[in-house]
């Protein structure tokens, strides 16, 4: 049987996420579930920094799961949920598995851990290799298991107990031969001659094999009984069943122990593909995290792969999605920043709006749907038009962003201004980090022409505060350009009370490009932009127009 997991949709927004990423993703999952009943699932493109930590602390809500790629991956195909056999299965029972579910491997299990495999092939192979006649022995066969494969019944003895030692013989002659070539332990195959019988019985054979449903007298099955010896009764005749108990050899005899090639659930396909191509076996094991095994995959199923669907959040550029966005479908995107660089295969659902915060975007959404956010879900929403508005000091709030974060406030019960100063406290505290986390923790990379330049930013309500960050960061910058392959690095230390922004520059003319930007002099010092404080619409566009100049 097939096993096909439920489509999950997942809402995702940028790299280092920020706050309006983070509770848009969660909040707009909500209502995508509730209105389509299909499972969407709020995920984060990377850590979370200071402020979003308080934020989802603050009201009780699950940090979203790290998506960090998007290509298709074994967990997104359908597997063949087969259930695994016992290494003490006979080769009989494998077999008649493998025919009714119409599949050619079996995975041997113990308790869930894949121990080997058995095929097609290798019960063929039981067949058409010669083995000697103590090969059951060899293989500690299960007389249980001799019983099923000639289909008898036991007649007497404990079926749970093992053949050990001895060999295969056909009692066909007479009873002095008999005594030449039977052995004690011996499995003897035999008719109704009450000789034979009485034959294997003294010899001690350690099973008997009474074909065509002959009869066997109490006497014999008493004598049996005292020695311990399991007689099983067939219909079958001796030829026939002589040629089913090889069946009744245990998978683990025959399987494929080592140098299994099996594959993981968070394997990426293309890699999959690769190693399937350089080899021959139909079916290839899929463990899961814990070593478990879960099904089969087969070539024939990587046909029908599908491909992971996304929602995006707070951003259009390919820069900032998830690794492998070119290979999944969008199906929606969310935003209020300029057009960038995104392309679908097909149509897809595109809002964009000229506000301060995608969650602004988010709140409408439910009203257009006569639907309010619950308080949890209205709190994160204000908290983040709060932090992507700096508390409606940015310019890109809108009068629409700061009447639905007041509105939102009422739903959820909460005060602005004291959530903000928490939330700015919080989201400036970065003891402890180090200075490649401070650089990411909230930066965007944007492409112009030929140039690549990434704007980093920090926010704070304390002069002394942003000064320490400086000294931390300012030394790492060139390390940072370089080991990301970036042009050009500008780092925002923003003090939310002066309304101004101190600008790190680091990079070949990157300075430079600022001057000319803001119209500085040459001879600045510190480079001091007073009133900016936003990242998308006061910085980038304006060195974005210098670059292109």
């Amino acid at each position: 049987m097939a096993r096909e997991k439920e489509r999950k949709i997942y809402v995702v927004g940028h790299k280092n996420p920020d706050t309006d990423s983070i509770c848009s993703a969660i909040v707009y999952a909500a209502l995508k579930t509730k209105l389509t009943g299909q499972t969407h699932e709020p995920r984060r493109a990377g850590q979370l920094n200071e402020e979003t930590q308080f934020v989802l602390e603050h009201f009780g809500v699950k940090v979203p799961k790290l998506l960090s790629d998007l290509r298709e991956q074994v967990k997104d195909l359908e597997l063949k949920e087969v259930e695994g056999l016992k290494d003490s299965v006979s080769i009989r029972t494998a077999w008649e598995k493998m025919r009714e579910f119409n599949i050619h491997t079996l995975p041997v299990t113990r308790n869930g851990k894949l121990e080997g495999v058995i095929t097609l092939g290798d019960i063929a192979r039981t067949y058409m290799e010669v083995y000697d006649s103590t090969i059951i022995s060899k293989a500690r066969t299960q007389y249980r298991n001799i019983a099923r494969a000639v289909e008898g019944e036991v007649l007497t003895g404990n079926e749970h107990s093992y053949l050990l030692n001895g060999k295969v013989a056909i009692a066909a002659s007479s009873r002095i031969l008999m005594s030449d070539f039977i052995s004690k332990d011996d499995l003897v195959i035999m008719g109704d001659r009450k000789d034979a019988q009485q034959c294997a019985v003294d010899m001690e054979a350690s099973c008997m094999v009474v074909c065509q449903n002959a009869p066997v007298s109490e006497e014999i099955i008493r004598q049996a009984e005292e020695k311990q010896i399991v007689i099983i009764r067939t219909h079958h005749d001796t030829f026939t069943a002589a040629q089913h108990i090889n069946q009744s050899i245990p998978v683990k005899y025959f399987m494929t122990r080592n140098n299994l090639v099996t594959f993981n659930m968070k394997d990426y396909v293309d890699d999959v593909k690769e190693v399937m191509a350089r080899k021959r076996f139909r079916d290839f094991p899929i463990i899961d995290g814990k070593g478990r095994f879960v099904g089969l995959l087969s070539r024939r199923r990587l046909l029908n792969v599908r491909k992971k669907q996304v929602i995006l959040v707070d951003h259009n550029e390919k820069s900032q999605a998830v690794e492998g966005i070119e290979e999944a479908d969008v199906l929606e995107i969310i935003d209020h920043h300029r057009l960038s660089s995104i392309e679908t295969m097909g149509p897809v659902f595109f809002r964009n709006q000229p506000v301060g915060c995608t969650a602004t975007i988010i709140y409408q959404m439910y009203q257009e749907a006569g639907l309010t956010p619950d308080p949890t879900n209205a709190a994160l929403l204000c908290a983040a038009i709060i932090s992507d508005t700096l508390m409606f000091r940015s310019p890109t709030c809108t009068k629409m962003d700061e009447n639905t974060a007041r509105k939102l406030a009422e739903i959820a019960g909460i005060e602005i201004e004291p959530l903000a100063q928490e939330m700015f406290n919080a989201g400036s505290n970065l003891k402890g980090k180090s200075a490649e986390e401070i650089c990411f923790l909230d930066f965007k990379q944007f492409t112009v022409n030929d140039t690549v330049f990434g704007v980093g930013q920090v926010n704070s309500m304390s002069a002394d505060e942003l000064k320490e960050i400086r000294e931390i960061v300012e030394p790492h910058l060139e390390k940072a350009r370089t080991g990301h392959g970036l042009n050009m690095i500008f780092f925002m230390l923003t003090n939310i009370i002066t309304e101004s922004s101190e600008l790190l520059c680091c990079g070949p003319e990157a300075r430079e490009k600022i001057l000319t930007a803001f119209d500085l002099p040459d001879d600045t010092d510190a480079i001091m932009l007073r009133g900016v404080v936003s990242r998308k619409k006061q910085l980038v566009p304006t060195l974005v127009g210098a670059l292109q100049q």
